[in-house]
């Protein structure tokens, strides 16, 4: 009773806080619904986009994918702080100057509608067919394995999860429909720093377990158990027999790793929007920076369980590495924060998934609705086609989601090996527009399409011997050279130049270079401290 008290008061504090805040905010414009009306700040960006980043898929997939594989896993973080770096210097001032509300929107800019309107089918497919089942699963899982709701509701497990899928969907869905990303936004931020305390309790309390009252010797009896799950540059296969079913062979940070990182964190409309709706540059920096900060530190909650996972375990749970996470956290939190810890988990599934239907819903309603359906639409009309897109994908993922259950080698794992599927092509046509003058209309849909159709060949078909990280570098290698030279016969007609257009103001933040550099000599100094141990 006292478990679902503090879960129900917690969860109802963060509603109760956003609609606060909200209160007197104009929703019904285009800027107010899809952007929080430009007005967000560092804090709340930066809180925003750890829990539109941070789900359970990460809590169940990684910390499983860590006590069986080691922490190579963290690889997926850490460089994540390079990527957000780029973001900030180079990407968020040329997204501001020309006040972008969605990336599709720049593809117009710089190729063509049509180009714009590809990019825009493609990323509600991503968003409906992969991330959201996905997130709503996997989230479902941890409840269940927690909270043990089939049993609550007498029910078989797999109804249970299901029931589970339902209500969070659905309270996902309304916070998205009625608040807009501002509500997001609010909501992201108080429930990303209640995921670092409640994540951060789990390792701590479990240290402190097995230490005996020092968490230094409990991490050291943790590391004495298996030293090298500790070493963070695999020696797996990256070409040829065995790199299909190797996780993270260190290799891969040099090719295709980076790219997505990149796609992710500096072009993926669910994130990048947050950026997008800063008061200004200097907010928006800030917001991208803080994340890099926090991706460095985010490795505590969803690496280091998973290791302490084996101390526990042993290899007993190998074969279901995504029950892991669940039964430490029920076997070292004291009953009285499992409510708050399962209410922060729930807004972490929620954060995702409503993030990603805001955004789902932004592209269409902006890049699809008032480009062919009613281009004379209005802003009140806009934003109620937005809330009726969010409610159908809702209730698509939501019906999808159970179907994603038995992922061989693990839910994050297979949330990226799909991903592959939309996330390199899109980039390859983004970095195109920006980095290449050249490449034309009818170039970039060459590359988007050969992109598309020459990973799943390559993966799914195929199956070529290739660790699928790899065929992101080989293919984002093949999407520029395709561009290139279909550019040759199908020219550009005209010269894109990037123009200010006064919606905010685009003056640095003074400490984004020094923050910066700081960034990437952390993330430098991870691998030199933790590659060879």
């Amino acid at each position: 009773m006292l478990t679902f008290l503090s879960f129900l008061l917690f969860t109802a504090f963060v509603a109760f806080y956003a609609t606060w805040k909200l209160r007197r905010d104009n929703l019904k414009t285009q800027d107010g619904y899809f952007l929080g009306g430009r007005s967000l700040t560092g804090v709340v960006i930066a809180g925003s986009l750890l829990l539109t980043n941070i789900s359970t898929e990460h809590l169940v997939g990684m910390n499983g994918s860590s006590y069986k594989n080691g922490a190579i896993i963290i690889a997926w973080e850490v460089t994540s702080a390079l990527a957000l770096v780029i973001a900030a210097l180079y990407f968020a001032p040329r997204y501001l100057k020309m006040g972008l509300t969605t990336i599709p929107e720049f593809l117009e800019k710089r190729f063509d509608g049509a180009t714009r309107t590809i990019v825009a089918m493609l990323l509600i497919i991503s968003f409906t067919v992969t991330l959201l089942p996905i997130v709503l699963y996997t989230g479902a899982l941890n409840i269940e394995a927690i909270f043990r709701i089939s049993e609550l509701l007498d029910v078989s497990r797999s109804q249970g999860i299901w029931i589970t899928i339902l209500v969070v969907g659905g309270i996902g869905a309304v916070y998205a429909i009625f608040g807009g990303l501002k509500m997001v936004a609010y909501t992201d931020t108080i429930n990303g720093f209640g995921l670092l305390i409640a994540g951060l309790l789990v390792p701590v309390i479990a240290l402190w377990s097995i230490g005996k009252g020092n968490i230094l010797d409990g991490l050291a009896e943790v590391f004495e158990k298996d030293p090298s799950k500790f070493n963070v540059m695999s020696r797996e296969p990256g070409i040829g027999p065995g790199s299909r079913s190797a996780i993270l062979p260190f290799e891969v940070l040099f090719t295709g790793l980076m790219i997505n990182q990149l796609y992710f964190w500096a072009m993926h409309q669910s994130i990048i929007q947050r950026a997008l709706g800063a008061v200004s540059l200097k907010e928006a920096q800030k917001g991208l920076l803080y994340t890099g900060v926090l991706k460095i530190l985010i490795p505590l909650v969803i690496v280091l369980p998973g290791l302490i996972g084996f101390y526990y375990f042993d290899n007993s749970l190998y074969d279901d590495p995504d029950s892991v996470y669940p039964m430490l956290v029920k076997k070292v939190l004291p009953f009285w924060l499992t409510g708050f810890f399962v209410a922060v988990m729930m807004g972490a599934i929620l954060s995702t998934f409503n993030s990603a239907l805001n955004s789902a819903a932004t592209v269409f309603s902006l890049d699809l609705y008032k480009r062919y359906i009613n281009r004379n639409t209005g802003e009140l009309k806009l934003v109620r086609t937005g809330k009726w897109v969010s409610a159908v994908l809702g209730v698509l993922a939501i019906g999808i989601a159970p179907f994603v259950e038995n992922a061989p080698q693990g839910l994050y794992q297979l949330l990226q090996q799909l991903n592959g599927i939309f996330f390199i092509p899109i980039a390859s046509v983004i970095l195109a527009g920006f980095l290449f003058p050249k490449v034309s209309a009818v170039g970039a849909k060459a590359g988007l399409l050969f992109g598309l159709v020459f990973y799943v060949l390559t993966y799914f078909i195929f199956q070529v011997d290739l660790h699928f990280v790899h065929i992101w570098g080989l293919e984002f290698l093949l999407n520029i050279l395709i561009m290139h030279f279909v550019s040759l016969w199908y020219p550009r007609k005209n010269t894109f130049v990037i123009k200010d257009r006064g919606v905010l103001n685009v003056t640095p933040w003074k400490y984004a270079v020094p923050l910066s550099f700081a960034l990437v000599f952390i993330t430098i100094t991870i691998y030199i401290l933790l590659g060879n141990v």
